[in-house]
């Protein structure tokens, strides 16, 4: 299989990402009627979302799935330091699978963007109060995952099928069970406020020193949305070591990366058990690795003298991007040029990272080019801009 993968991410890394894919690990590993009674026994379900859009009515619809990393510290395994966490949703992505089922992207949305957050109901089945300017991530701290599922149907006006929440402990349990992910380290980075040290060059990281990796956002120039580039960098290393020999000929790595898996996701209530993920996975087997994309939504940081300072504005040539989702287009020239390919990751050696402009932004033109059909190569970052976002250039 290809070299894979990729993403957005934030402080809990979305290996989930490409869980559709990732259970196909689930399908060699269950040799058993009795490991795959484990497995499927481990997914807990969350609350139905109460949609506000409408889902196309065609045999072999597009699938979009949100993914959701959650930064609470009350779960089994997620007490990793002595900050409490809000329980928010530090990683938001939106997963487009096209009908086809040969191509998918992923669109990353910050945990510091200001929306419009409309009413929702909670798991204890109250309803919420709509609010003006939110932090997204929010959302999920009042409403749970349904409630930023409603976020993004309000936001995108696009039908949300699934949704996906991962944990610290899960992110943690998966890396140590493909046995490290390498990274490449520009610089030393010695954040001795948070704990956080790590020597500059190209090293194998495991469980904590990964997340660790993924949650640092003060050693670089752009911070935030340096963390979030790094991430992609990451989750195509670990991608890519998931579909390996490495991985995929030990039946006993698979299981344990799989059993990672289901023991810190939980689901909506359509996705019942095991066999529903099973499903997509066959779906998804001939999907080609350079036809997954992961991106930014555009973006860019509200004035450091404002009352929004710190917070990021999305803007409106993301209306082209929805546009894109909705009529299950791939992304086009406007978008692909700052994607992150899954058939070309960036690795330890120092292959480009296709990320584009620090920001996400992208003119976004329309493409009628097919779902399935390949885009645009996207093109490396300089040296500068790689720095800036703690990547090796």
């Amino acid at each position: 299989m290809p070299p894979t993968a990729v993403l957005h991410a934030r402080r809990t890394v979305l290996v989930v990402i490409l869980s559709a894919l990732v259970v196909l690990a689930v399908l060699t590993a269950t040799t058993t009627v009795l490991a795959y009674r484990h497995l499927d026994g481990r997914l807990q379900v969350g609350t139905a979302i109460k949609h506000s859009t409408k889902k196309a009515k065609e045999p072999k619809a597009p699938l979009n799935i949100l993914l959701l990393g959650i930064d609470s510290r009350d779960c089994e395994g997620c007490d990793i330091d002595t900050e409490s966490g809000k329980g928010g949703s530090d990683t938001t992505i939106l997963l487009h699978v096209a009908a086809d089922r040969r191509s998918a992207y992923g669109i990353s949305i910050p945990r510091d963007a200001l929306v419009d957050r409309p009413s929702c109901t909670t798991a204890d089945g109250e309803q919420t109060e709509p609010a003006t300017l939110a932090m997204w991530n929010d959302a999920y701290a009042i409403g749970g995952a349904a409630c930023t599922a409603q976020q993004v149907e309000a936001l995108t006006g696009i039908y949300v099928d699934h949704y996906l929440t991962l944990n610290f402990a899960g992110f943690i349990k998966m890396v140590d069970a493909v046995q490290g992910v390498t990274v490449c380290i520009p610089e030393d980075i010695d954040d001795t406020d948070h704990h956080i040290h790590f020597d500059k060059g190209d090293q194998t990281l495991t469980g904590r020193k990964a997340l660790d990796y993924v949650r640092e956002r003060y050693s670089t120039a752009n911070s935030d949305i340096g963390r979030m580039k790094r991430q992609q960098a990451f989750l195509a290393s670990l991608i890519n070591k998931v579909f390996s020999a490495q991985t995929l000929s030990q039946p006993a790595r698979l299981y344990q990366f799989a059993d990672a898996l289901t023991g810190s996701i939980t689901t909506d209530p359509d996705i019942d058990g095991l066999g529903s993920l099973v499903k997509l996975a066959r779906q998804l087997r001939h999907a080609d690795l350079q036809h997954i994309q992961f991106v930014t939504v555009p973006n860019e940081p509200y004035p450091n003298d404002g009352e929004h300072r710190g917070r990021v504005r999305i803007l409106p040539s993301s209306k082209r991007l929805w546009q894109q989702v909705a009529a299950d287009r791939p992304l086009g020239k406007g978008f692909s040029g700052d994607a992150i390919n899954a058939g070309a990751p960036p690795n330890a050696t120092g292959t480009p990272t296709p990320t584009g402009s620090p920001s996400g932004s992208a003119s976004g033109a329309p493409s009628s080019t097919p779902s399935g059909s390949p885009t645009s190569t996207p093109t490396g970052p300089s040296a500068e801009e790689a720095a800036a976002n703690g990547l090796c250039a």
